[in-house]
């Protein structure tokens, strides 16, 4: 990994305010934590976003998801769509490892819930996945429970980006992808909303790669080998502290996709593009016995803002995918440069 971010690079992303880290951990509450492998045959990982210090399944964040291009293997998202709701925290890692990662996220619930005394016969763990068969040798399936527990023991709010955690093998645009996060704020009746974005980038060509309107993978195809085709995934992690209903926030992370094509991306046949959302502003209590529960939700009319924030922020988060990570050699010898090898002085 590095510090580097793409604003180092001399890039500035939109017009919109950035919170002070600029990563989905603006939000207050959300921590990501990592745990990555990293050796001679495994390039792989875990990454893990805690939706806040409740217990995510006693008081459920309203939540969201949206498949753009279903070439993925994600757990969960049925019931979110069903209910429109979160109950754990959310993990990423590589295609081969969501059922380990599924049945970790099964124990670490179990636990949490037995400290707070309920009971538990029904979890919905959400598992999202990009494959890093590339770097890493993916069948022998080195992430499990322990990767898993470490990741969310590591969780904190100024969190690693680029070649860490479920972003350790993965590649984007043909140059060494990762994690990034960008966030961006709004203004409404007087009050700062932010709305944070984390990706697992592992997507695009490198023909296709524009930032800020400059073909800057066209300038990089003669140094550098690139795939023929679109294919790979990205997640796509959103979090809000915007009081949205679940309806409302699949309009809101749909918009993820305006900062993939503002990069270049098509959206390929053989690449999952996956979005999940959830918000910390409205949370459904397991322990309320009213019948009827009351939520503030967004004015229709003032959700452009949200739009174009999400929209700013997925695309910074990919290049900050970019921008912090390093070359990575993984197994059999395979190799994937970084961004940066090729801009050593920081101008892009």
């Amino acid at each position: 990994m590095s510090d580097k971010r793409i604003i180092d690079y001399g890039v500035q992303v939109g017009t919109m305010k950035k919170g002070p880290l600029n990563k989905i951990s603006d939000v207050p509450g959300v921590l990501v934590g990592h745990c990555t492998v990293d050796t001679a045959d495994h390039q792989t990982g875990v990454t893990v976003v805690l939706p806040g210090p409740e217990n995510p399944f006693l008081y459920k964040p309203v939540a969201a998801s949206f498949v753009l291009n279903g070439f993925g293997k994600t757990l969960g998202l049925v019931q979110i769509d069903e209910l429109g709701t979160l109950e754990t925290p959310i993990a990423l890692t590589n295609t081969l490892n969501v059922g380990k990662v599924h049945d970790a996220l099964v124990e670490y619930m179990l636990g949490r819930c037995a400290k707070d005394k309920t009971p538990v016969y029904s979890i919905n763990p959400v598992v999202c996945e990009c494959n890093d068969a590339g770097l890493n040798d993916i069948r022998t399936r080195v992430i499990g429970e322990r990767e898993v527990f470490a990741a969310i023991e590591d969780a904190r709010a100024d969190f690693a980006e680029g070649a860490v955690g479920a972003g350790r093998g993965t590649v984007c645009h043909s140059l060494k992808g990762g994690i990034g996060s960008a966030s961006r704020k709004i203004e409404l009746d007087g009050q700062t909303y932010t709305i944070g974005v984390l990706v697992q980038s592992n997507h695009g060509r490198l023909e296709d790669l524009v930032v800020e309107g400059r073909p800057v993978g066209q300038q990089l195809k003669e140094r550098l080998e690139s795939e023929p085709v679109d294919k790979g995934s990205i997640i796509m992690i959103v979090a809000t502290d915007l009081p949205v209903s679940d309806r409302q926030l699949k309009r809101i992370i749909k918009r993820c996709s305006v900062g993939l094509a503002r990069l270049g991306s098509y959206i390929g046949h053989g690449s999952g593009e996956i979005m999940v959302g959830f918000t910390t502003a409205n949370r459904i209590s397991q322990k309320e016995k009213a019948g009827i529960v009351s939520q503030k939700i967004l004015n229709e009319g003032k959700i452009d803002l949200a739009f174009r924030a999400v929209g700013e922020a997925t695309e910074e988060a990919v290049l900050n995918s970019l921008a912090a990570a390093c070359t990575v050699t993984g197994w059999k010898g395979k190799k994937k440069a970084a961004l940066r090898d090729f801009f050593p002085e920081g101008n892009l």
